[in-house]
């Protein structure tokens, strides 16, 4: 069985589901996904800047109103639920955590436990941050000593 860790910060939307899940045709895919939400991440203003390189206006001055902390977390745990039963749905085995501090010696770890053969990060766009090499999926391939695939969200979830 080939095993991906899948590197999050929302809930999988049906059409992230489809696509993560048949990047390997017919074989067996078991998920550990690792969910860190987008509010435990990069500052408001480098959301803010992601949000306008989008044309999301809206977005980028309701910032400030994205949960933080305690808040980001409980909403964390409810997105990981939803995205491991949408896995399960599709026949894949998945199982997964929140990540609150550190998120890349949390995958580095992980990817070392599980013996994983990859790294999938499907995030939003960070326009920022990978401009200068700073988003997780980069930084990752100079971490975790297998292929790191980097995939963005096809819809808000």
């Amino acid at each position: 069985m080939f095993t991906s860790v899948l590197m999050i910060e929302k809930a999988l939307t049906s059409a992230d589901v489809e696509f993560v899940t048949t990047l390997h045709g017919d074989e067996a895919v078991s998920f550990h996904v690792l969910l860190q939400p987008r509010g435990d991440q990069a500052d408001r203003l480098l959301r803010a800047i992601d949000d306008i390189a989008l044309g999301e206006l809206d977005e980028a001055t309701r910032e400030r109103e994205t949960p933080e902390g305690q808040d980001a977390a409980a909403l964390g745990v409810q997105a990981l639920e939803v995205s491991l039963e949408a896995l399960h749905g599709a026949g894949s085995e998945a199982v997964g955590r929140l990540v609150e501090d550190h998120p890349l010696d949390a995958l580095k770890a992980l990817v070392e436990e599980t013996g994983a053969d990859e790294v999938i990060v499907l995030t939003d766009p960070h326009y920022v941050e990978e401009f200068f090499h700073r988003d997780w999926a980069s930084r990752a391939r100079h971490k975790v000593g297998v292929p790191v695939l980097k995939l963005f969200s096809h819809s808000k979830a």
